[in-house]
């Protein structure tokens, strides 16, 4: 077993208080972030900080988990690998100051406890875990070695020291990508692989997203979800793809970590929407847009914290405004005129526009969101348990 570290890294505790539905236009915070914060360095504090990245960036060390392979070359692991090798560059670390742990299965306790301890035993200063599952793992494991920084992609636990979570508001880009598919669709019938439920906040809040951008220039259009209940299967997210093409949807999007949806729509000359990386390149007969994340930007700023000493343990929840989350470019397939809708939602969307602002009802006619009133991230990311105009098929 390897021995604990001796010394505690001190860290402010963040706490976060949530309500059900805000006022319209106001600055919104959740379970998996507070975004406020001061951006102003002044010189003395920018001297500081070279100074600490000069002396400790030699033996610092990152550790990162994955539940895929980067070499796949599109999807979930590869969008988070990008990042990675974007703060690898960014902070000047070589190849062997950063340790990866590939295709470690987020619902293996054991795999995931093995390679954050090797990590630890290589001498990584933070460790982050980049899927669901890794979460409580990573709670215990933060216990146990005070002196190493964990860091938890999506989920929502922060331990109040050494471990906290980072997300983002990618339902903004999953409107977006939204509005390329209902400009797109002839048969109004649009299909979403969805990894998890509908109790699941994180995928619900995309799909809803998506149902509105789709919503905003196409409102007879309809959206129906197939559940593959696992983040990663590239034979379950093709066959949840298929049965949704043999209903008549002519769209394809998904929340899923493999390009297997898009690859299903292409072969049946259709046509889809990804995520997490553009997949113009896998399907370039039928890809329309992906909404996709920069992982690097938060990894920059983490991994530099804990360099130079002043990470603390506030949650992370970006969006389009800091260059967290976007849509991959539009590709020839799209629909003329889908590019200046676009535009102008995203310029709507950088102004502050509240995607899911009131007065909204959920399909089965209850009311979620009161007219003037708009939904906080917490309710967007931590408690969406509806769909709107979308429904589930078995």
């Amino acid at each position: 077993m390897l021995k604990k570290l001796l010394s505690s890294i001190l860290v402010i505790a963040m706490v976060f208080s949530f309500t059900a539905c805000g006022t319209k236009g106001e600055t919104s915070t959740n379970d998996k972030a507070d975004t406020t914060e001061d951006t102003t360095v002044d010189t003395e504090d920018a001297a500081t900080d070279e100074a600490a990245t000069t002396t400790t960036s030699a033996d610092f060390k990152v550790g990162v988990i994955h539940i895929g392979d980067p070499a796949d070359g599109a999807g979930y692991t590869f969008a988070h690998d990008q990042g990675v090798v974007a703060m690898q560059a960014n902070l000047g670390l070589s190849d062997d100051q950063v340790v990866r742990k590939n295709n470690v299965n987020d619902t293996d306790a054991v795999a995931i406890r093995t390679a954050i301890e090797e990590c630890i035993e290589e001498g990584c200063k933070i460790i982050f875990g980049t899927s669901w599952g890794y979460m409580d793992t990573m709670e215990q494991l933060a216990a146990e070695y005070p002196d190493v920084v964990f860091s938890h992609g999506s989920g929502y636990k922060n331990n109040g020291t050494n471990m906290n979570n980072y997300f983002g508001r990618i339902y903004q880009a999953r409107y977006l990508s939204g509005i390329a598919a209902g400009m797109k669709t002839e048969s109004n019938m649009i299909g979403f692989v969805a990894a998890m439920p509908v109790d699941n906040s994180e995928v619900t809040g995309g799909i809803n997203a998506f149902a509105l951008g789709v919503e905003s220039v196409n409102p007879d259009a309809k959206v129906y979800v197939k559940v593959t209940n696992t983040w990663f299967d590239p034979t379950l997210e093709g066959q949840a793809a298929e049965a949704l093409l043999d209903m008549g949807c002519d769209i394809i999007a998904q929340h899923g970590d493999t390009t297997a949806p898009q690859m299903a729509a292409q072969n049946r000359g259709v046509w889809g929407v990804g995520y997490n990386s553009d997949m113009t390149k896998d399907a370039p007969q039928g890809h329309l847009t992906a909404p996709i994340w920069n992982w690097g930007v938060y990894y920059t700023k983490a991994a530099k914290a804990v360099m130079d000493g002043t990470w603390t343990n506030e949650n992370y929840y970006g969006g389009m405004d800091d260059g967290l989350v976007d849509i991959s470019p539009l590709s020839a397939n799209c629909a003329e005129g889908t590019q200046a809708a676009i535009d102008t939602a995203r310029a709507k969307i950088l102004a502050g526009y509240k995607i899911f602002e009131g007065e909204l009802f959920d399909n089965a006619g209850n009311q979620v969101c009161a007219a003037g009133e708009s939904l906080t991230d917490a309710d967007i990311t931590g408690a969406m348990n509806w769909y709107y105009k979308s429904v589930e098929v078995k």
